[in-house]
């Protein structure tokens, strides 16, 4: 019986293959390596069965017949779902709880910088000079997660263990570990009008386009921060550029956008208190070995034809 043919369409396909090899499944798959930028020629697109890729060329899913399984390399697949050649049936499986750790230490980093002076220290030590500066605390104040999922929850473990008073929003019921309180989607006034600070953990759907409005941004507090560590798509540029230049919100820490590399003229980087981060969230020395793992329990799910993990809901969007 032939093997069922996995292409790694990827660069760096080194730790994909070594989980393959140590988890056994060498021996029940062909696999063959393409880097991202290259073709596969028209044998692997004809014969693969299953696929591991960041954003093939448009219209190529049409010249692979027997694809059944797809891994994405990201937790976001906002660009898949938009593909005309995505197929009904094809299986799409996400990234999602691969930024499980990385990313909640960057939101974590993001708010020591808002709250701790170390940044303008720095200068300080550059001049020689001593400035005497006062820190703010986290403890006691309340930290508003919009998106509780796999991240939100380990954010919120972690704020919690700073003192934090946890808030959100998700879209199941029922209490969270860790969260004072979770509101529902349609409560997301009441989230921004408690929080000192805000974190964006939505997916990109066309219910989540331009989330955050000028009406949301009055909404929250004028002492309160906005952290978007989600997708560029949830904020309204321009609206949140107006909201910090009046005063409306204290100020934000993004971390995506909606054009990356963001543009040098883009008013983003004009505002004092807006922060450019170079989407720096999910990134991690290691990811490849922990989207390598979601792929190996995924490749043992699909020789054995048992349900994947990570299935993306395309109604839902993510």
């Amino acid at each position: 019986m032939t093997k069922p043919l996995l292409l790694l369409w990827t660069d760096g396909a080194g730790p994909y293959a070594a989980a393959i090899e140590a988890a056994g499944l060498a021996d029940r798959l062909r696999v063959e390596a393409v880097g991202r930028t290259a073709t596969p020629d028209d044998t692997l697109l004809a014969e693969a069965e299953a696929m591991l890729a960041m954003a093939p060329p448009a219209g190529i899913l049409d010249r692979m017949p027997k694809l059944r399984f797809v891994q994405a390399l990201t937790a976001g697949v906002e660009h898949w779902l938009a593909r005309p050649d995505l197929k009904p049936d094809l299986a799409l499986s996400s990234a999602r709880g691969t930024h499980r750790v990385q990313m909640p230490e960057n939101i974590l980093g993001a708010l020591f910088h808002i709250t701790k002076p170390y940044a303008a220290i720095v200068g300080d030590n550059a001049a020689h000079q001593w400035t005497r500066r006062v820190s703010t605390t986290l403890a006691g104040k309340t930290l508003g997660i919009l998106g509780l999922g796999a991240i939100g929850a380990e954010l919120a473990r972690k704020a919690a263990a700073l003192e934090m008073h946890v808030i959100g929003t998700r879209r199941g019921t029922g209490d969270m570990p860790h969260v004072d309180r979770v509101y529902r989607p349609e409560e997301t006034d009441d989230v921004l009008a408690a929080s000192d600070f805000v974190v964006l953990l939505l997916p990109a759907t066309p219910a989540t386009e331009n989330f955050i409005d000028a009406g949301r941004l009055a909404a929250m507090k004028k002492t309160a921060w906005l952290l978007n560590f989600g997708r560029g798509a949830l904020i309204k540029d321009d609206d949140l550029v107006a909201a910090v230049r009046a005063g409306t919100i204290a100020g934000a820490v993004l971390d995506v956008f909606r054009t990356e590399p963001l543009p040098a003229d883009h008013p983003f980087w004009a505002e004092e208190n807006i922060m450019v981060l170079p989407h720096i969230g999910g990134l991690h020395p290691e990811r490849d070995k922990m989207v390598a793992a979601l792929l190996v329990e995924n490749l043992h799910r699909f020789v054995e034809g048992a349900p994947l993990t990570q299935l993306v809901d395309r109604q839902a969007g993510y």
